[in-house]
């Protein structure tokens, strides 16, 4: 691991992850929003995907460096996961990505150029992603996966999925219907290990939540 903890601070150092085939950074943006930007890197091709340009533009354009940032993913439709898109997406000529369903409210620049459904695969270097749709915080927020073939899952959730529950909800019709997504298509169908990086605050893993998806649906957020 390299001594990766999963933990930044705003404004503070990035961390970097580093795994076989894939260097991932992750910086904390935005001040008291404390919003996660993840740069994935292909250590073959120094190919580049952005998950969240949140914030601080100057920021994550200088962790990309020189490598081609080929896509820029934002993981739902709220303003501080999106604020910083125009200026990144301007200067790196990346593609900006997002689910159809949400893709409309992001009014970033010229908007959002490609717009994903569950199931489809974002490919930069020799990285794979599958798209993954988690609706109830918004219709269309959707959560990324790497199966790497050396080692355990890594999942970013943007806010579907933190450490201690599921992503905020307006109903609790919205809430059951993260929670069954999120208990579906994540916790049924991944293993305990899988690394999961949220859009706020510290990682966690699958197995560390498992044990409270009772506790989640029983008091309703």
């Amino acid at each position: 691991m390299g001594g990766y903890t999963g933990r930044v601070q705003p404004g503070g150092t990035p961390a970097v992850h580093e795994l076989a085939h894939l260097v991932m950074t992750k910086l904390s943006v935005g001040g008291s929003w404390d919003n996660n930007v993840y740069l994935l890197r292909c250590r073959y091709s120094g190919d580049q995907l952005i998950i969240d340009a949140a914030a601080e533009p100057e920021r994550i354009i200088a962790t990309c460096g020189e490598g081609p940032v080929r896509q820029i993913v934002t993981t739902h439709r709220h303003a501080d996961h999106w604020r910083a898109l125009d200026a990144v997406a301007t200067a790196t000529g990346a593609v900006t990505v997002a689910h159809a369903d949400d893709a409309p409210a992001i009014r970033a620049g010229a908007g959002i150029a490609q717009q994903v459904r569950d199931g489809d695969r974002l490919r930069f270097g020799s990285i794979e992603l599958e798209v993954i749709h988690l609706a109830g915080h918004t219709p269309g927020g959707i959560a990324l996966l790497y199966d790497d073939p050396t080692g355990p899952p890594h999942l970013w959730t943007g806010d579907s999925l933190f450490p201690g529950g599921v992503g905020k909800t307006t109903s609790p019709a919205d809430f059951a219907v993260l929670l069954a997504d999120v208990t579906r298509k994540l916790f049924d169908r991944l293993p305990d290990e899988t690394w999961v990086y949220p859009g706020h605050g510290d990682d966690t893993t699958l197995g560390r939540e498992r044990p409270h998806l009772a506790e989640w649906r029983a008091r309703g957020w």
